[in-house]
């Protein structure tokens, strides 16, 4: 609306031949008013149809008419009435003859249009749900911005009598505009019906005002409240729907479809090749990439796609940002103008500082929304990856899973998709710099003419150096995460297998291999961390050589103010709002992006000395170039944005070319082999009596697309309610057979079909880490009466009474809390509970003994078991069962050998006699189990099919406590769930409250006393050269002129030169220092986590996820190896920087320090409130993604099992669960970064404000150069305070991740391996003898004495037999043995020597055990069976003769060298069995233990596998724990356990003449 006054016209507007200054041009009332009137209509006439299109399509529901709504209508209305009284009196005019300028017409039409269109977005807002309005706070700015200018001008001069009624209305309206902005500036209440349903704890960002969300002070609560008291789950924010994983997941798992459908699919199986440790493997990677880049585009489209809106709004955010970024250097070039010319009037000088204060301001809030906004969509594609990536797991064929491992796939979820993401950031940065560095030169021209080719060539020149270090430091961080791969990899593997370390006392064999691995990836980063301290030398070094070379011609330079700038600069200068203060903001930048910072700041080191060469080029050209205050700052503030341009363009390339990496892997990974849906032909209806419910017709199959076929020609009918028992030889098929029947194989030719769902027992239980009630009911909703039948006919309940919580017992970690035998029946009872109509149990009786493996199958499996009139097939070994099965296939060599009814094949003395032959006791059922890591009670009465007593009043009295719990275990537990009574401690520990200064001290000693000092010494020697450097400098520009020229410039050349070179060289040694010291205490801060973890006893183990072990192995470790060390030296440079500035700025002018003061108060205050929150928030997010990491690895080991049982869609929902368990605390830490960062800029821009306002006040009495010396203070003040804040809040927020490394070196460890003094001398034990004195043994302080009061000695060479029922303590004596779990009474003697004074690795080398569950690890076959490198070839396969699998090992493809997958799953059970027996019989020690080592055998192979033993251990000790009770027939003694005791001893015969236990056993397994 136009302001009072004459219009715009006269000969003088438009007089172009006089010249006038810019200010003058730009600030006359003639453009302010033009402005005013023109400016707010435009902005409202374009981007309110935008609005309103935005609004219309997001209803959020309907506002009631409230009292903000009815005071924002009248005030419009008000302002309607005032354009038309305006109108109105300008027409009257008219009318009455007085000429009237055309403008007084058409502006209040304009406004009157403008106003009638903002009135109806305030109601259009109203019925949509917008609380409050972006567009519109604009739009009242603007209407009241300009015109208060050209107001308060008017006012100035005095004319009011001249139209009394213009300048009443232009007051009027400022004041009503005034009130609407004021209004603007508040929230409406909530919609009334909201289209989205309410949620416990929303986000209070949907409910502020639009200052509020541009400055982020909706945050304030919360982080107000993390200062006060930690921050709970409790306290975080709802996850709204558009970032929840339901939605996100879906979207991109679409776009991927519908582009990977779009692109030729290759059907040729490409295998998912590990990144390893050695060279061997190198080219391997390499090969991967190469084949996976035709695989990238597909995935590159599907991200694009799903998250293109979100990124373009942000990097639009960007680039109005640097639009005002480069406003900056023109209003002050302006201000500068504004001072140099005293007849300007001061109303000009203010306009300009806030003008100056908003542009920067501005700047701040665009660059923080976009910041924010990247932020957002980083953590939305972490969710969609992550949960793309859950979903391949859950569809990948059994040829994927064995070509990559649980390691890996953890290190793509926590690793490579977190790089990934983060890489979001450094888009922009492609493209960006180049537009930064063209409008810098165009300025630098405008200014400086020609010598701007200075610049121009000293930064061009850089450039390809600087390319080329980042290309060789991607070289060297791709070698490091390689080695990360690899160490990850082995490191899960340990941690899944570590009883199996801890029985053989290989854990320093480990250690050494991991610390190997890590040695090479830490010599990748100090390499990478060496290049990066060169190139900022190289810089350092290249400014100064140019700087000598312009002035070793001896001139002086002409303005003293140049180097008082310089001088006052020290190696910061003039940080006005830098783009990267948000870049280098990440918290968890990874290893490509962390350097970004650090660049960031040697680069800025260099801009004094590239301003120098400038200046004295311009100064030197031409005599005419003197330089003055104008040129000076504009030109070093310019130079600072070039500057920034080119170190962010080189690692924004390095940080995408590294992200590719990680992409080239995920694409590798999602374009993996999958199950083939059509290769079952599977019906949900269950088929009528009498119908063939499964059948195969010509079946081959094999593992891949691109192996041998596995089975051939298989030919198979099996009838509704059939009981199908499969037979045969170790590595037949049998296996194989069931994996076919549920798609998992690729199946060559030939079809099958299954009618009716299935349910799935495999061979190897797999049970996940939540209660009993939930394994068995998977999924499914709580039968309370059917749960308890099925508990009893699996003979589970006597185990389930002893546990500590009943059925709410948590099962551990894989199930380490349950023993081999309870696993199975678990196992077997969630198939029971499934009431499938076929069920595949592949060898469910191998785990149990006699008693409760023939309960299982009277009850469960039999003619008459819960499963009667279902259809059944059984793999077993248990060759007394097959009278009862109705049909019998025998499988040799992956081909039916016969089938047929018991009693046929008995007939034909086929195959099957051959086997019945072979095992000599086809009764023989099997006895015999490992012992629970819990007290558990006698299981007579599961045995006898009956309850015990009290047992179901004991579940009802269980099952309500479960109710509500059941669903929130389906679909993920809540952070804040508590730990049942008796349950392990399975969650994430989590200190509370700010890092402690012991965590800092840890750190500081990790990286050495000497190094420490060495390093501040060193800082502060560069920071010293950096003052010298500027004070030289102003005595050099203070020197007097002879003729022309300075009598002493080569020494003062030569002399400026050697302290920059100083400098340089100081810069170099102290960042290398610091990171090299950061690498040193990484090394050791790992080396400790390793040793921590590997001296815990196995109890640690059961009670702790090996997510959460996983997690600081891999993320922790990260963030320690490379964000701490950056921070640490961002900290240390930005304070002694800090230290030097506020001595200079002290010194020149004393008055600053009165407003150092209060801001470093004010800094000290945000931070305070910042770091407490963000260090809780940031241990709330590492527990909480340790879950995800578990459950993907859970996951991943029970794919099969899942798929069988159809229940995918219940796992992806509490993985998405997880994942937004994990996002509900990553939004408040990124939000509460977003807080801090906007809050400290605005603060430094009101400091800058206030020098501005000062400066104009004493214009009368200041040069230009001091004004723009003060100036440029302010700004090198704010901004070094503001980066010393941030990189000591970042350093805190980082240091969290010390505090997790070291939190388990309180936990209590083992004894020690190699003890001082040791009471056993080699060659111990020389005979072997045993003894066991009222030995007693607990696996926890709380729990009963599992063992108790077990004396009994055994002779050398004698063999033992060890039986009793489940939960008897046979394998408890064994653990005891091995010191496992070390004796709560008694003790035991080896020849003589307490073995509690023999170190445990000692001990443990001279016992052999065989376990029951046998384990590989991924490497070679030669590897696995001698892990310690004692034996020569000729040994080995000497022993693999022994347990006959020479032949075997001979036709694999590299024989001893062959790889084992992971847990060894290229190979069959029986085929682990027997390596492991032959990694046995290498070992060759004095006393052997046997624990069930015969479970996955069948009985012919276990006859063989006694023989072996028998000619091998002939003089050895033996303690055979059997598995099936004719085993121990031959032992020259038997021990009965009985509830922890042992209750019979003597030899076989004599125990059968008791007729007590052991009589009852061999009865029940048929012997006698």
């Amino acid at each position: 609306m136009a302001g009072p006054g004459e219009p715009c016209a006269g000969p003088g507007v438009w007089n172009q031949t006089e010249p006038e200054p810019v200010a003058a041009r730009l600030l006359s009332l003639c453009f302010l008013k033009t402005a005013g009137v023109w400016v707010p209509p435009m902005y409202l006439w374009v981007l309110g149809p935008i609005h309103l299109l935005y609004i219309h399509r997001h209803n959020k529901g309907y506002i009631q008419m409230s009292r903000l709504f009815k005071a924002k209508m009248v005030l419009g209305f008000a302002l309607v009435i005032l354009c038309i009284s305006s109108v109105s009196v300008t027409l009257w005019r008219i009318q009455q003859g007085t000429p009237q300028a055309l403008e007084f017409l058409i502006h209040p039409t304009v406004w009157l249009t403008t106003m009638s269109f903002a009135m109806f977005l305030i109601h259009a807002e109203r019925k949509k749900g917008v609380q409050a309005s972006g567009v519109l706070f604009g739009y009242w700015l603007l209407c009241f911005l300009f015109p208060a200018t050209s107001a308060t001008q008017q006012a100035s001069q005095g004319d009011f009598q001249s139209d009394p009624f213009r300048h009443l209305s232009a007051y009027l309206y400022l004041s009503l505009v005034m009130a609407q902005f004021a209004l603007s500036c508040l929230a409406d209440q909530a919609p009334l019906f909201p289209k989205r349903p309410p949620q416990a704890n929303p986000c209070p960002k949907a409910g502020a005002s639009f200052p509020s969300k541009a400055m982020f002070w909706w945050v304030s609560r919360l982080v107000w409240k993390g200062y006060r008291r930690p921050l709970g789950p409790k306290d975080l924010w709802s996850l709204g729907s558009e970032n929840s994983s339901e939605q996100l997941v879906s979207q991109l798992e679409k776009e991927w479809t519908r582009n990977r459908s779009a692109t030729p699919r290759h059907t040729k199986t490409t295998a998912f090749k590990r990144k390893g440790s050695g060279n061997k493997e190198a080219p391997e990677t390499e090969t991967l990439l190469q084949q996976q880049r035709g695989k990238r585009g597909p995935l590159l489209r599907a991200i694009w796609q799903v998250g293109r809106s979100t990124f373009l709004l942000g990097t639009l955010s960007l680039i109005v940002s640097d639009v005002f970024r480069f406003t900056v250097p023109k209003l002050l070039s302006l201000f500068l103008e504004f001072i140099g010319d005293p007849s300007t009037p001061a109303w000009k000088g203010y306009l300009l500082a806030v003008l100056m204060f908003l542009s920067a301001c501005l700047q701040t809030l665009f660059e923080q929304q976009h910041m924010y906004r990247l932020k957002v969509l980083q953590m939305r594609l972490r969710t969609a990856i992550t949960g793309l990536v859950y979903r391949k797991v859950l569809a990948l064929s059994s040829s994927s899973r064995k070509s990559s491992a649980v390691g890996d796939v953890v290190n793509l979820v926590s690793v490579d998709v977190q790089r990934l993401t983060e890489s979001v950031t450094y888009l922009n940065g492609l493209w960006l710099p180049l537009i930064w560095i063209i409008v810098c030169f165009v300025y630098l021209w405008q200014l400086l003419g020609p010598s701007a080719l200075t610049a121009i060539a000293v930064f061009v020149s850089l450039l390809p150096l600087n390319f080329f270090i980042t290309k060789k430091r991607n070289h060297h961080q791709e070698e490091q995460m390689r080695q990360k791969d690899c160490r990850a990899r082995l490191t899960s593997c340990i941690l899944r297998n570590v009883r199996t370390v801890k029985y053989h006392g290989w854990e320093g064999a480990f250690l050494d291999r991991v610390l190997h691995i890590r040695a090479q990836e830490l010599g990748a980063l100090k390499t990478s961390s060496l290049l990066f301290s060169v190139s900022l030398v190289s810089f350092q070094v290249s400014t100064f050589l140019v700087a000598l070379v312009v002035f070793a011609d001896g001139h002086r330079l002409c303005l003293t103010q140049v180097a008082r700038v310089v001088f006052a600069d020290g190696h910061r200068l003039c940080l006005t709002q830098v783009a990267l203060v948000v870049f280098a903001d990440g918290h968890r930048l990874c290893l490509s992006q962390v350097a970004l910072v650090v660049f960031a700041d040697g680069h800025r080191l260099c801009l004094t000395q590239v301003a120098l060469v400038v200046f004295a080029v311009h100064t030197l050209v031409a005599e005419e170039n003197a330089m003055d205050a104008e040129k000076a700052f504009v030109t070093l503030t310019v130079l600072n944005i070039l500057n920034k341009a080119q170190a962010f363009l080189p690692f924004s390339i390095h940080s995408v070319v590294q992200a590719r990496v990680s992409f080239d892997r995920l694409a590798a990974f999602l374009s993996l082999e999958e199950t083939d849906p059509g290769a079952v032909d599977s019906s949900p209806s269950r088929c009528a009596a009498g119908e063939d419910c499964i059948r195969i017709q010509e079946g081959t199959f094999a593992w891949s697309q691109e192996s041998a076929p596995c089975l051939h020609r298989i030919n198979l009918t099996v009838p509704q309610g059939c009981l199908l028992a499969v037979v045969g030889p170790v590595g037949a098929g049998k296996s194989s057979l069931l994996s076919a029947l549920l798609g998992e194989l690729a199946k060559v030719e030939g079809s099958v079909s299954i009618k009716g769902p299935v349910a799935y027992v495999p061979q190897e239980a797999w049970v996940q880490n939540m209660s009993v009630v939930d394994n068995v009911c998977f999924g499914q909703e709580l039968d309370a009466p059917w749960l308890e039948t099925v508990l009893e006919a699996c003979a589970l309940w006597p185990d389930v009474d002893g546990f500590p919580a009943g059925v709410h017992t948590r099962t551990g970690e894989q199930g380490m809390n349950l023993s081999g035998g309870q696993k199975q029946r678990l196992s077997l009872a969630r198939a029971v509970y499934r009431k499938a109509a076929v069920y595949l149990l592949d060898d469910p009786l191998a785990s149990l003994d006699a008693c409760v493996g023939q309960h299982v199958f009277n009850q469960v499996i039999g003619p008459d078991g819960l499963l009667q009139g279902t259809t059944r097939i059984l793999v077993t070994h248990a060759l007394h069962v097959l009278p009862q099965a109705d049909w019998i296939v025998v499988l040799e060599d992956g081909a039916i050998a016969e089938m047929g009814s018991f009693q046929e094949l008995l007939h034909r003395k086929g195959a099957l006699v051959g086997l019945l032959d072979g095992a000599r006791q086809p009764g023989d059922g099997g006895e015999g189990e490992a012992e629970p890591p819990a007290g558990t009670k006698d299981p007579r009465g599961s045995a006898t099919g009956g309850m015990p007593e009290g047992g179901s009043e004991r579940f009802m009295k269980l099952v309500p406590e479960k109710d509500s719990a059941a669903s929130e275990a389906q679909t993920g537990l809540p952070l804040d769930e508590p730990e049942g009574p008796g349950q392990p401690k399975g969650e994430d520990r989590m200190q509370y409250g700010r890092v402690k200064a012991a965590m800092y001290l840890t750190y500081l000693r990790a990286v050495g006393t000497p190094l420490c000092l060495y390093a501040l010494f060193l800082f502060l020697c560069q920071q010293v050269a950096s003052f010298c450097r500027g004070y030289w400098l102003s005595l050099w520009a203070d020197d007097p002129t002879v003729d022309g020229r300075q009598t002493h410039a080569a020494l003062r050349g030569w002399v400026f030169g050697l302290l920059g070179c100083l400098q340089a060289i100081g810069l170099f040694a102290s960042m290398a220092t610091v990171l090299l010291g950061g690498i040193r205490a990484s090394s050791l801060l790992f080396q400790g986590l390793l040793w921590d973890v590997a001296r815990s006893p196995i109890g640690f183990f059961e009670r702790t996820p090996i997510g959460n072990l996983l997690n600081r192995f891999s993320k922790e470790t990260d963030i320690v190896d490379v964000d701490i060390p950056d921070k640490l030296r961002s900290l240390l440079m930005y304070a002694f920087g800090l230290l030097e500035v506020g001595l200079v700025v002290t010194v020149t002018t004393p008055l600053a320090v009165v407003a150092i003061l209060p801001l470093l108060l004010l800094y000290a205050m945000f931070q305070s409130l910042y770091v407490a929150s963000s260090c809780q928030l940031r241990r709330l997010e590492s527990a909480r993604y340790s879950c995800v990491c578990s459950h993907v690895a859970e996951t991943f080991q029970g794919g099969p099992v899942v798929r069988a049982f159809r229940v995918q869609g219940s796992f992806v929902a509490q993985n998405d669960a997880h994942v937004d368990e994990s996002q509900r605390v990553s939004f408040p830490r990124l939000v509460a970064d977003r807080w801090l960062a906007a809050n400290l800029e605005l603060v430094g821009n009101g400091l800058v404000f206030v020098a501005a306002l000062c400066a104009v006040l004493s214009k009368t009495h200041l040069s230009p150069g001091l004004v723009g010396f003060s100036v440029s203070a302010a700004l090198q003040v704010t901004q070094t305070l503001q980066w010393a804040v941030r990189s000591w809040t970042d350093l805190e927020s980082s240091i969290v991740s010390v505090e997790r490394l070291k939190d388990y070196a309180q936990t209590p460890k083992e004894a020690p391996w190699k003890p001082l003094s040791c009471a056993a001398h080699p060659p111990w034990p020389r005979r072997g003898q045993i003894e066991f004195r009222d030995f007693g043994l607990r696996y926890r302080p709380e729990l009963p004495l599992a063992v108790r009061g077990v004396s009994f000695k055994i002779h050398a060479g004698e063999k033992v037999g060890i039986v009793g029922r489940t939960g008897a303590g046979k394998s408890s004596l064994a653990g005891g043995l091995l010191r496992l779990v070390e004796a709560a009474e008694g003790g035991i003697w080896i020849d003589g020597v307490p073995i509690a004074q023999v170190g445990l690795h000692t001990l443990r080398s001279r016992i052999t055990i065989i376990p029951q569950d046998p384990i590989l690890f991924p490497g070679s076959l030669r590897m696995n069976l001698d892990m310690l490198h004692e034996h020569t070839d000729e040994a080995i396969w000497e022993v693999l003769e022994m347990v006959q699998l020479r032949a075997a090992v001979a036709s694999l493809p590299g024989q001893l060298q062959f790889e084992c997958a992971d847990q060894g799953n290229n190979l069959s059970v029986g085929q682990k069995q027997l390596l492991c027996l032959a990694r046995a019989l290498l070992r060759k020690t004095q006393i052997l233990i046997l624990d069930e080592a015969t479970a996955a055998v069948d009985p012919g192979t276990e006859r063989q596998m006694q023989a072996a033993l028998g000619s091998w251990f002939a003089q050895c000790t033996v303690l055979l724990i059997a598995h099936r009770l004719r085993s121990v027939l031959d032992c020259a003694r038997v021990l009965v356990m009985d509830e922890g005791q042992v209750a019979e001893s003597g030899s076989p015969a004599q125990l059968l003449a008791q007729k007590g236990l052991f009589y009852r056993l061999a009865q029940e397994s048929g012997l006698v």
